[in-house]
């Protein structure tokens, strides 16, 4: 993909049908977390090349697509219990990384979002921009 996409639909279909199946899941699992006012859809933004969906003005999570896997970033140290599970899937500090030869967690990425926008709604960040 040599110029940047205009938008996060634009970005999904540059990958080939197969990987941008497992990005429309993510992207889906993702925006599913994501608390909105009543009768809308989260903001949605490319931001440094990839795909962001915003909370509050501020990005939730990152997602890209890559040749052998799907990345979440930025992926903070999440409670105890869900970070067992995330521990495998990290490939550094604040990176997910979901491998294309694996079965696509979708449950456990729902997960992490909603845990990752109860830590930003702690820290006070409010529901919608």
């Amino acid at each position: 993909m040599s110029e940047q996409p205009a938008s996060v639909d634009d970005y999904i279909a540059g990958f080939p049908p197969d990987v941008a199946e497992r990005l429309l899941q993510v992207r889906a699992a993702i925006l599913a977390g994501v608390p909105t006012p009543e009768g809308q859809v989260p903001e949605e933004r490319m931001r440094y090349g990839i795909a962001a969906v915003m909370l509050g003005g501020r990005y939730a999570l990152h997602f890209a697509g890559w040749k052998h896997h799907i990345g979440l970033y930025p992926v903070p140290t999440l409670p105890e219990a869900l970070e067992t599970e995330v521990a495998p899937l990290r490939q550094a500090k604040d990176t997910v990384v979901l491998k294309h030869a694996l079965p696509l967690p979708i449950e456990l990425v729902g997960r992490v979002t909603a845990a990752i926008v109860a830590l930003r709604l702690e820290e006070g960040q409010p529901h919608a921009s």
